[in-house]
């Protein structure tokens, strides 16, 4: 098991470590070292302690058997017998990465009466559909479908799984990681393999989107991550494609630990990833009453309402509807942002738009070195105008 610790008779408290630490997590009382519960055990500041005063002992790694381990797996997320465009977008990467580490895609379909749409997902890149299909599967649950999930995966031993980063994909996938004990990288933006090693390398944002950190998991399998909507496009779908599609056995219902009571759709949040045309709304827009203004353009170019993070922690907007790092990724083909000054944590939510048009009063606002068109000015006064422009437009 893993452990640091502060040596207090070798410590001169010189605050070598305290600078050495990424985290912060070492902070110098009574001129001793003392580590905080921000610890992450990476072993930065032992490295750079030149009085031995700390104590840092690795987990020991454990060298699997992985050579069983063969194919890419895709979790093909579904609500109700329609499939979520992530798991398509996961197709057409999963389909790239076997050509490099020459393996089939394999789609994974959980669910009730979702037999019929397992030619779909060979349409859009995977070469087999293993499909589950019971009334006990009709809802999702996080740890019914992930015991389902590790069953399969103990049987058919795939390389590397993939996982949409969705409310469901994000609570399923620590499950399975946690219970296989293997390595799980959330919200990747980029998937790349190396062939030599069979690697899946894996890149996401880190510290606060300042920087891309490339996570590998060579240790253990499946190697395991969940990505984003709109980060990957779909392939175009070839439906001549026949792939084979396998009917599993259906096991005794596995109980879960939660009941459903009822469904609270928010139609908004799921028309926010598929939309053409997003308007978001930022601090600049001052006041909650003001985002009515926004939401006004966007009915008349019949797009949807979107945020920054900031108008959510102030209760204006519903997370549903952030766009960001920690929102939702978008790919509208326009995107008008009011009142945003584009940090880089906003900016890590737009993938592959082809027109960005930025509203905001300060000249200097970081959001108009990417944006397409510019305009300096008051959200508040532009808004109304663009509204009624495009209104007599479409008369």
């Amino acid at each position: 098991m893993a452990s640091i610790n502060i040596i207090k008779e070798k410590c001169v408290g010189c605050k070598k470590c305290v600078g050495a630490c990424p985290f912060g997590a070492i902070e110098i009382i009574e001129k001793k070292a003392v580590i905080n519960e921000k610890c992450t055990l990476c072993g930065s500041c032992a490295e750079g302690c030149k009085f031995s005063a700390i104590s840092f002992i690795r987990d020991e790694i454990v060298h699997n058997d992985l050579s069983s381990y063969s194919g890419i797996w895709v979790f093909a997320e579904q609500r109700y017998g329609k499939l979520k465009t992530v798991s398509l977008e996961l197709l057409a990467k999963a389909s790239e990465l076997s050509k490099i580490l020459e393996v089939q895609v394999t789609a994974v379909l959980l669910g009730n009466n979702v037999k019929d749409i397992a030619p779909e997902l060979c349409a859009y890149g995977a070469d087999e559909v293993l499909v589950m299909d019971g009334e006990w599967l009709d809802d999702f649950n996080d740890h019914v479908y992930g015991e389902v999930m590790i069953r399969l995966i103990n049987e058919y031993k795939p390389e590397i799984l993939l996982i949409g980063a969705t409310s469901n994909g994000r609570s399923l996938a620590p499950h399975i990681s946690a219970t296989l004990r293997t390595g799980l990288t959330a919200d990747c933006t980029v998937l790349e393999a190396n062939k030599e090693e069979r690697l899946l390398l894996q890149t996401r944002p880190a510290f606060g989107g300042n920087l891309m950190a490339t996570i590998v998991c060579p240790n253990n399998r499946p190697q395991m991550a969940t990505v984003r909507p709109k980060v990957f496009k779909p392939l175009v779908p070839d439906y001549c494609k026949k792939g084979k599609i396998t009917i599993l056995p259906l096991p005794s219902p596995i109980e879960g630990f939660v009941k459903k009571i009822r469904n609270i759709d928010n139609e908004e949040g799921t028309r926010l990833s598929d939309a053409d045309i997003i308007i978001s709304v930022g601090r600049g827009i001052g006041s909650a009453k003001n985002i009515q203004l926004a939401q006004e353009l966007a009915d008349a170019l019949g797009g949807a309402l979107g945020s920054s993070r900031p108008v959510v922690d102030q209760g204006w907007m519903p997370y549903s509807q952030q766009v960001g790092q920690t929102g939702k990724t978008v790919a509208p083909k326009i995107y008008i942002a009011c009142g945003i000054s584009g940090a880089i944590q906003h900016l890590a939510g737009l993938a592959d738009i082809e027109t960005i048009v930025a509203i905001n009063i300060d000249p200097d606002a970081p959001i108009f070195k990417v944006a397409n068109y510019c305009i300096v000015g008051d959200v508040r006064e532009i808004l109304p105008l663009l509204t009624k422009e495009i209104r007599e437009a479409k008369k």
